[in-house]
């Protein structure tokens, strides 16, 4: 705690003079508040439609959470699976890279057409965007285990299992983390995204009323939420982090 508060002192004094630099100019320039909103005036959007815009900030905090579960979920099996089946890592391994150049904002049109309206189709733009970091951290993780480590588990008589368990699990942890905590800024991006498809509820419904009605102010609001929900979500890693890897490192 010592440590985060004596490092975060500087980033948030340069947030604060951003923040007063950018109501000086809109004050001094008077630049009109659909065009660019001052800071106060997006404080104060943000207090007065709070209210109204807490259903639409749960209804992305879950839609996160559980896109992000499941999306992370398939990666890390996934990884396990390509690891323990270096042939079929082999043929897979390149499809997942190239599934990584189609854009999420292209594919998500098809997947109404396919899936319709409902749940399902956001819930697969959420997990197609945690899935790979995830994935890919995962099995970078399992290849660099100590050489050493294997060897002498070898000698031990362990089995593929024990060895995966004992050894090559523990010490991709880190690098696993180190995915999670990629995919868990990405997934709030994801749900936003998502709810363009066609949601009733939800900040990217929030952000879509209020562009088309010029309420620059409140398209504010959203963005700012958004970087504090990536935050929280972050955050909830670090701290997981530090218990898993923690623990690891005193078995060890």
């Amino acid at each position: 705690m010592k440590s985060l508060i004596r490092k975060g002192w500087r980033p948030l004094l340069v947030l604060i003079l951003l923040f007063i630099i950018w109501e000086i100019t809109t004050r001094v320039l008077d630049i009109p508040s659909w065009l660019m909103p001052s800071p106060s005036e997006i404080w104060l959007e943000g207090v007065t439609s709070w209210a109204s815009f807490t259903k639409h900030l749960s209804s992305t905090a879950l839609l996160t959470v559980g896109g992000f579960m499941i999306g992370c979920s398939i990666g890390i099996g996934t990884a396990v699976g390509l690891h323990l089946l270096p042939r079929v890592r082999e043929a897979i391994y390149p499809l997942m890279i190239l599934s990584q150049n189609i854009p999420i904002i292209v594919l998500a049109p098809l997947l109404v057409i396919w899936f319709g309206f409902g749940l399902l189709p956001k819930m697969i733009v959420i997990t197609l965007i945690c899935f790979f970091p995830v994935a890919v951290s995962a099995l970078d993780g399992f290849k660099q285990t100590n050489e050493e480590y294997i060897h002498y588990m070898k000698m031990a008589g362990a089995t593929k299992g024990q060895l995966f368990r004992k050894v090559e699990w523990p010490h991709a942890l880190p690098a696993i983390f180190s995915g999670l905590k990629i995919s868990a800024t990405y997934s709030v991006m994801g749900a936003v995204i998502s709810e363009w498809l066609g949601a009733q509820k939800g900040i990217g419904v929030y952000m879509t009323l209020a562009s088309s009605s010029f309420r620059t102010d409140r398209v504010f609001v959203s963005i700012f939420i958004i970087m504090l929900l990536s935050l929280l979500f972050f955050g909830s890693i670090v701290v997981l982090e530090k218990v898993f890897v923690k623990h690891r490192k005193e078995d060890e």
